[in-house]
């Protein structure tokens, strides 16, 4: 499996002409050139340049999968926590549930966790999401790890490489949401690894070679349990 070197471009860099690139997330043109406006890794997507920010909240993508916390049920949804700016509406139309006006609390609470898809998103940012998804469901066992959203693709590796070693050498059922939250079901001490392991990840996402090093790593752990 190969790696490759993460980017780290800075505020007022110049990451490419307008001409043959567009201007992404992040970004700005100017004289003719697309200029990073902030610290971050840079991401190539299509012809679409875009900085993802080292620290910060998730900027939500319609389509993303995320990990919700439920804030307040209303009467027709309910407000939920996607880690980004502000909170995202679920309404009961878009749960795989048939819930009656008024009895949201019956099937979602305040702290519930869920797994969600963003549907929408409009032009003062008001986020709608949805669980009428494959696999997507409220969360009533596991546990949730927090991380950088901006360190979620290199958690997942590419086509999924990095979470599926987790799952190969770690017994786990693994939900990675989009937006820097983790989901985790398996024994107390499957748990620890796998905390142990993205924390791994997290602290070299930007260096060479990280998939075989942890791919080592979890050998040398099946290795040590056989002896």
């Amino acid at each position: 499996m190969h790696d490759e070197k993460r980017e780290i471009v800075f505020p007022s860099q110049i990451l490419g002409d307008a001409k043959s690139n567009k201007a992404g997330k992040g970004t700005f043109i100017e004289n003719g050139n697309i200029i990073s406006e902030r610290l971050g890794i840079l991401n190539k997507n299509s012809n679409y340049l875009n900085v993802i920010p080292l620290k910060g909240r998730y900027e939500p993508v319609v389509g993303d999968f995320v990990i919700g916390i439920v804030e307040e049920a209303l009467s027709a949804g309910w407000l939920v926590d996607i880690n980004a700016p502000s909170p995202a509406f679920l309404h009961t139309e878009e749960v795989p549930w048939n819930v009656d006006f008024g009895a949201t609390e019956k099937y979602l609470n305040s702290g519930d966790s869920l797994m969600a898809k963003v549907l929408k998103i409009d032009e003062q940012k008001k986020m709608q999401v949805t669980m009428k998804d494959r696999n997507l469901f409220k969360m009533n066992d596991g546990n949730i790890i927090e991380v950088e959203p901006s360190k979620v693709p290199r958690i997942i590796g590419k086509k999924g490489s990095m979470i599926s070693l987790i799952k190969k050498y770690i017994r786990c059922r693994i939900f990675v949401g989009q937006n820097g939250r983790i989901w985790v079901d398996a024994k107390p001490e499957n748990i620890e690894r796998v905390k142990q392991i993205i924390d791994k990840i997290e602290s070299e996402a930007i260096t060479f070679g990280l998939t075989n090093r942890i791919e080592e790593l979890l050998k040398k752990d099946v290795r040590n349990v056989q002896e």
